[in-house]
């Protein structure tokens, strides 16, 4: 039995690699092509948590007792690494985190926009196409997609698909693709792919739909400091609350754009970690035999929200913060009062392990320990024009 998981140098992928390892006795497989390094690098940044090299996380990883871990570089788009890799290895799982992440990244300009969507959709079928030539059709095919695929609608966001009803007929019919970004696109377009892949080649899907991710370790992380996970907290790949966390620590203010009333999916690292593991680790007569789409979302909250949170942590650790509203940049209802269903995933997990709240201690706690690389960075925290 093998477990690859994609993307295993990033944020997710590689606390959620460490896991799957610690869980099992069978072989856990990494792979990337280390590409968000470079692309951090290309707008300027740095992550905040200094990260060794793989080799330096690996012989840490066999120190803390999982030596069933390897990982080998690779690029999903190259079509014949992906037939080779799966052909020698034959997971029984595949845990998909590898892609371009960043919508600003991907909205900067033309060449972005196509590079993202390259990156993104080739790989994903890659591996899809792979797995049904190599004659893996009961490989489970884990996909960290995003809540970003519904956009904003004004009601209730189902679990996978919606009733839609048509002069007097109804049926369930896939969720829309209403994603506002070029990057949030592919992962639409990935959600589509999963599907018919299903239905044309019978692999067993899960469709994780993954909210804004908040907090700076794990468990496993935290054993010893060469396992660290990347933590980016520029404008283009830090996510909102991490940004936020970084301001406060480089006494900067919280910069709220515009009302900061509408609300966005949280999920701790934490959480996140674990439903990713549970569904890779599942036993065979558990696994779905159709595709489940899962909400891996905790609770949404609003941005000021997330402002006054982290301004009020940022105090209780000696900063003096204060939270500041700008003129927003960004084409956004600031008033969205997003609600979204999360039964399946709670499920899954059982129960929250990090709210909101300790996240943002814990992460405010970590950065303080980094402040010369953020300070030395700040001027990262908000958009510029690449070229």
């Amino acid at each position: 039995m093998t477990v690859l998981v994609t993307g295993a140098d990033g944020y997710v992928g590689w606390p959620t690699a460490l896991r799957i390892a610690d869980r099992t006795d069978e072989r856990v497989l990494g792979v990337d092509n280390f590409a968000r390094r470079g692309w951090v690098e290309t707008v300027g940044s740095v992550s905040a948590t200094p990260i060794g090299s793989m080799e330096e996380r690996l012989a840490a990883a066999a120190e803390t007792g999982r030596e069933n871990l390897s990982v080998v570089e690779g690029d999903l788009v190259d079509r014949d690494f992906v037939a080779e890799l799966l052909a020698v290895h034959e997971p029984t799982a595949v845990v998909h985190a590898a892609a371009q992440p960043s919508a600003p990244y991907s909205q900067v300009n033309g060449e972005r926009a196509n590079d993202t969507q390259h990156n993104n959709l080739q790989a994903t079928r890659n591996l899809l196409f792979g797995l049904h030539e190599a004659g893996l059709s009961d490989t489970h095919v884990i996909e960290t997609t995003t809540t970003g695929v519904y956009g904003a609608p004004e009601f209730p966001i189902p679990e996978g698909g919606a009733v839609m009803e048509n002069r007097g007929e109804r049926d369930e019919v896939p969720f829309p693709a209403m994603a506002g970004s070029w990057y949030h696109l592919t992962k639409s377009h990935d959600a589509a792919n999963l599907r018919l892949a299903n239905k044309q080649f019978g692999l067993p899907v899960s469709d994780v739909r993954t909210a804004i991710v908040y907090g700076a370790s794990t468990d496993e992380t935290r054993e010893d400091d060469r396992l660290t996970t990347r933590f980016d907290f520029d404008y283009y790949f830090g996510t909102v609350a991490h940004r936020f966390c970084a301001q406060a620590v480089a006494g900067y203010p919280v910069t709220v754009y515009g009302r900061g009333e509408q609300r966005k999916p949280f999920v701790s690292l934490e959480d996140a970690v674990e439903g990713l593991t549970r569904l890779a680790l599942g036993d065979a007569d558990e696994r779905p035999a159709d595709l489940t789409v899962y909400n891996q979302v905790t609770r949404p909250i609003s941005i000021v929200e997330v402002a006054e949170t982290i301004a009020s942590v940022g105090n209780e650790h000696d900063f003096d913060v204060a939270v500041e509203h700008f003129e927003n940049p960004r084409e956004e209802d600031e008033t969205h009062r997003m609600e979204i269903e999360n039964t399946r995933y709670t499920d899954l997990i059982g129960e929250q392990r990090v709210d909101f709240e300790a996240g943002m201690d814990e992460v405010v706690a970590s950065l303080a320990r980094h402040r010369e690389t953020i300070t030395a960075h700040e001027d990262r925290f908000l958009p510029d024009v690449l070229e």
